[in-house]
Order: C-alpha cells, then sequence, then structure tokens
C-alpha cells in the first residue's frame, strides 16, 4: 500500500509562536523514524493527552510531535521481519506524543520492539477502548496479584471511577473475581458505574479521613486522584493490603504518614504504564485479551471523536467532566 504524499495529523508544537495545536498536513518524512508505518484506524484520548494537548502539563519532551499516546491500525510497509503489510498491532505509551510522534495521525511510524501483535481475542477498537487507560488498569491488577493481593483480604476501592482508568478497572476487578467499590463525586452515574462491575458506589467522603489511621475498610485498591484521597485509602486499608497509585487527577502532592506500612503492612504500589517492560506489556495484553476482557466495553466506550474534535474534548476532561473512555475514529 502506498502513503499518500500529505495527510491529516494533530500536531502539538511550542516555539515563538507560542505553544498550539490543530489538524496539519503532514509527510511521512515529517514523523519521527520507526520500522513499522501503520494506517491509522483508532486511537484515543487520555488525561495526558488532554495535558499535551492543551500545554497544562509537560508532556512532550521535543517540539513538533504529534499527539495521542495511543495507536492502533494495520501495518502498510516493514523493515522489520517480524511484521509484514496488512497485521494488525497496537502500541500504548513507550513514548509516543513525548519523544516521537503519537497515535493522532492518519499514518504512523512506530519503533518495531514496543508494537504489539494485536491478541486473538481483541479487535482494533476494542483495544483502543481499551488502550493506555485499560492498559493502566490492568497492570494495576497485575501489580496487586503479584503483591499477594486476594478477594478475602476485603473490596478494592477505585477512586476516579468514571473516568476511564477508574471504569476499566471496575470492570477488570470484578471479571478477576474482586468485590469493587467505586468512589465518584458523580452521584448521577451510580447507575453506570454498578453497570460495569461496582457492587457499591461510594461518595468521595468514604476517602475523606485526615487521620493517620482509620478502621480497615477495604482491602486495597487503586487511586487514580491523588492527594489526600490516596493517603484516606492508605489509612482505611486492611493488613497486608496493597494501594496502587496510577493518576494525579487532583494533585501530585501526597500528604501521609507512615503508620499503615508499619503497623499494617500496607503496601503502596506505583504504576507506570509508559515505560513497562515489553515482557510484562506482552503478558497484560494477552490478559485484556482473554480471562481479564471487560465485559461492557461497549457501555465504557461513552463518545466517538474525529482528529477536528480533539481541542473540544480536551478542556472538559481536563475538568472533571469525562465520562469512561472517547475513541478517536481516524
Amino acid at each position: 500500500m502506498t502513503v499518500p504524499a500529505t495527510f491529516n495529523a494533530f500536531r502539538i508544537h511550542n516555539d515563538a509562536a507560542a505553544y498550539r495545536s490543530g489538524i496539519e498536513q503532514v509527510s511521512i518524512d515529517d514523523l519521527a523514524p520507526g520500522e513499522v508505518t501503520i494506517k491509522t484506524a483508532y486511537s484515543s484520548i487520555n488525561f495526558k493527552d488532554a495535558l499535551a494537548g492543551t500545554g497544562e502539563g509537560k508532556i512532550l519532551r521535543k517540539f513538533p510531535l504529534v499527539g495521542g499516546i495511543d495507536v492502533a491500525g494495520h501495518v502498510v510497509a516493514s523493515s522489520d521481519a517480524k511484521f509484514k503489510e496488512g497485521d494488525a498491532v497496537l502500541v500504548t505509551g513507550c513514548g509516543l506524543s513525548e519523544t516521537r510522534d503519537g497515535g493522532y495521525s492518519e499514518y504512523a511510524r512506530l519503533d518495531a520492539k514496543w508494537a504489539i501483535p494485536l491478541p486473538a481475542g481483541l479487535s482494533l477498537r476494542e483495544s483502543m477502548v481499551l488502550g493506555t487507560a485499560g492498559f493502566t488498569a490492568a497492570l494495576a491488577l497485575f501489580r496487586l496479584l503479584e503483591n499477594r493481593q486476594t478477594p478475602e483480604l476485603g473490596p478494592l476501592a477505585v477512586s476516579g471511577a468514571s473516568g476511564g482508568v477508574g471504569s476499566l478497572a471496575l470492570d477488570i476487578f470484578s471479571r478477576a473475581g474482586f468485590e469493587v467499590h467505586a468512589i465518584s463525586g458523580k452521584a448521577d452515574q451510580a447507575d453506570y458505574l454498578k453497570s460495569i462491575g461496582a457492587s457499591q458506589v461510594l461518595g468521595r467522603d468514604a476517602l475523606a479521613t485526615t487521620r493517620p489511621m482509620e478502621s480497615a475498610r477495604f482491602g486495597g485498591g487503586l487511586d487514580n486522584v491523588g492527594g489526600p484521597m490516596l493517603a484516606s485509602l492508605l489509612a482505611q486499608t486492611a493488613p497486608y493490603g496493597n494501594v496502587a497509585t496510577a493518576g494525579l487527577a487532583a494533585t501530585h502532592d501526597l500528604g501521609t504518614t507512615v503508620m499503615p506500612f508499619i503497623i499494617r503492612g500496607v503496601s503502596l504500589l506505583g504504576i507506570a504504564s509508559a515505560g513497562t517492560a515489553r515482557a510484562i506489556r506482552d503478558e497484560i495484553w494477552q490478559r485484556l485479551a482473554s480471562d481479564w476482557k471487560p465485559a461492557h466495553l461497549d457501555r465504557i466506550c461513552t463518545r466517538e471523536v474525529a482528529l477536528s474534535e480533539l481541542p473540544q474534548v480536551f478542556p472538559g476532561m481536563l475538568a472533571g467532566g469525562s465520562l469512561g473512555r472517547t475513541l478517536v475514529v481516524i
């Protein structure tokens, strides 16, 4: 298949003319080098993409770059023998929209060492409804289980439950046999949260304690918010339970004490999805295509947009107004 001379891409600049982003015509030679060229089918919008696209967060390490930390599509050319024309592949993180051009483009060039052959059991569309958000939620479960988390320790709390990572975590954790409690400030979304795996929906006041220790209420959980809510979750976690931290929707600060760690043996597990080693990355995607595959992907995908609509979506996401996942159809 021949790549056209120019095609559409959502590109981000930061120079003397200010920080700006939008649709541009680019050529394949404008993109970062890579062994695998794909015709993009889908991408997605993550909190990180909204930070990058608006300049509200320092995500990009060089400019200009095409945005989008997720991408999936079909190979049109490859200099790596592991990939051939027509293969379906995906990439999440791995430097996309940080140090190399990302997925918000009609064509993308990928580093072969991070390109994942689409696992049997997933469509390209499903892989991007999952995207970085689903990978992050599954990586959190992987690390929880690796550290001996069991359903018998108690329910897992998921903060920021109505967002992309939170929604997918509810579904994935419940699929894995855990009771899951959604923590959300959106009381009007309780039915949605229960429909995708939450056994209980609790307001943010459930994680509002300022005391260093409280009665053990949760077996552990996944925090996407940071700050006082994460500290409160640690203070309410059962002995030898685990709390995974994956986001900073409220703040990157964390004020807590060592008491949950040295009195109850609670563990705080960092979830750094972008830099996950390839062997673990492959295992996570195989699980997402099989026993951990969310049962409610169509419900969790609450919106589909085109490249041209990205600037209208970013501000609402940064303001906490998103629900579930937004798929970018390219």
